[in-house]
């Protein structure tokens, strides 16, 4: 990890994409808050399916995109998974999104985050994912110095 808190990672297949994912998954503690930005069918679900495993989640992940929001449960956490691309405002989510963001047991994924900026803490891990082709895929990650746990040591 650079001294900024920037990491930034290459992933040639989905298999890497979810190693990648569950390096991160298993070093979740509960309260983090995670912001994935990327493009339609970027690869932001898939994330989410190798972050859940690494936490120790069995629960199939599915997109939140109809939903809303899905929950997977891990043995020492819950990640709560949100996706706000079908909305032109939050309404009632806002609530919910808060309620997640502040318990300290729920790790908060949050996909297409642009209508609840305003409740996103500034401390939150935002991964930033590009597809370079149908497998692979750029992922830049930052977090600030109380989230470094998250990415210090991973491979680049």
């Amino acid at each position: 990890m650079s001294t900024d808190g920037t990491l930034s990672f290459g992933s040639g297949s989905t298999a890497q994409t979810l190693e990648f994912a569950a390096a991160i998954g298993q070093r979740l503690k509960g309260g983090e808050v995670i912001e994935l930005a990327s493009d339609l069918g970027g690869g932001k679900t898939t994330f989410v399916r190798g972050l859940a495993k690494g936490a120790g989640s069995a629960d199939a992940v599915s997109s939140p995109s109809f939903t809303l929001s899905n929950e997977y449960t891990a043995p020492k956490l819950t990640i709560a998974h949100y996706d706000f691309y079908r909305l032109n405002e939050p309404g009632i989510m806002k609530q919910e999104l808060e309620e997640s963001i502040n318990d300290p047991a729920v790790v908060t994924v949050v996909e297409w985050a642009g209508i609840v900026k305003d409740v996103l803490p500034q401390r939150r891990l935002t991964i930033h994912i590009t597809a370079t082709n149908q497998e692979s895929r750029q992922f830049t990650c930052t977090a600030p110095a109380e989230l470094g746990y998250l990415i210090e040591g991973l491979a680049t």
